[in-house]
């Protein structure tokens, strides 16, 4: 039974819960605990694989006396029966596989996310412009840019990106500085700087990782969108503390049809449209917040302590008995 509660929730905490997580309306006023909570029911889906893998083996390969297992494939079916035998052989097998997919979703989302990164960045370098000030037209004073790995790319389209790692860079179009007001670049800057200094990206790879993980048929299409999105409400509410939400909608507007390369964080996007409505709409809220703390930590400790307690009986057996 432990095997099989630990199947169920593994499967609800990897599609069902998801969905309705990213349908509700309530993260955008409680983005950092959102996504808090976004990470609690990732990791606690695969704990309760991997809980339910070690239940199983637990009830496949008895171990005996001397340490190695008593049990044979004729002896578990008989005591077993067949239907129940063969579930447990399948999710034993599903956990294997969600725990071999884990590991290279985990390496290859980091090679391919910074060699993409790290070619961009070479590019940008080459052909970018990095100066102090940003000149005016029509005859105004240059404009100070200040900050380290900024780079001016001659392009007239509105733009402003980030890419983020230990060389970091944020990326600005000359369309975006000579379209823009000086409290609008502002407020792009200090959000494609929020992005980097909190590290979002390494939250991206986490879920980009999980999600790729649990097979199709189990997982949530949305869970990444979700999170991307809320990603976005974090550096805009950085924007908002030191410009106030208009300047930063204006420039969310003018830079929403940028392009921006696989791998960065880009101002703009097909969130925009969101994100304005909610500069405009009611402030974050703490009740909400604190309720979603709690959520994170009920969801995240009942998989965790199953996972520890049978490690710990097992080791208190080992050394104590």
């Amino acid at each position: 039974m432990s095997a099989l509660a630990f199947t169920l929730v593994a499967l609800l905490l990897s599609g069902p819960v998801p969905a309705m997580l990213a349908r509700a309306s309530w993260p955008l006023r409680a983005p950092r605990a959102a996504i808090v909570l976004w990470q609690s029911v990732a990791l606690a889906a695969v704990l309760s694989a991997f809980s339910a893998g070690i239940a199983i083996a637990s009830r496949l390969f008895v171990p005996g006396a001397d340490g190695r297992p008593t049990a044979t494939i004729t002896s578990e079916i008989a005591v077993l029966g067949w239907p129940l035998w063969t579930a447990y052989v399948l999710v034993f097998a599903l956990t294997l596989m969600i725990g071999a997919r884990l590991i290279a979703s985990v390496i290859n989302v980091a090679i391919a996310t910074r060699r993409r990164r790290a070619h961009h960045r070479m590019v940008v370098d080459l052909v970018g412009a990095s100066r102090a000030t940003a000149p005016r037209l029509c005859g105004h004073h240059p404009r100070p840019l200040a900050g380290a790995g900024l780079r001016i790319l001659d392009v007239a389209q509105p733009l402003a990106y980030c890419l983020p790692g230990v060389r970091s860079r944020v990326v600005v179009s000359e369309g975006a500085l000579n379209t823009l007001a000086d409290n609008e670049i502002t407020a792009i800057l200090t959000h494609e700087r929020a992005h980097l200094r909190a590290r979002h990206d390494l939250v991206l790879e986490m879920f980009t990782a999980v999600n790729a993980a649990f097979p199709r048929f189990v997982r949530s299409a949305s869970a990444l969108d979700a999170v991307r999105l809320l990603i976005e409400l974090l550096a805009d509410d950085a924007a908002v503390r030191s410009t106030g939400p208009t300047p930063l909608a204006r420039a969310l507007v003018a830079c929403a049809a940028g392009h921006t390369p696989r791998g960065a964080l880009a101002a703009g996007g097909p969130t925009t449209v969101v994100r304005v409505r909610r500069l405009g709409g009611r402030p974050n809220s703490l009740m909400l917040a604190a309720a979603a703390y709690v959520a994170a930590a009920a969801v995240l400790v009942v998989p965790t302590v199953a996972l520890a307690v049978p490690w710990l009986t097992e080791l208190h057996r080992l050394f104590f008995a």
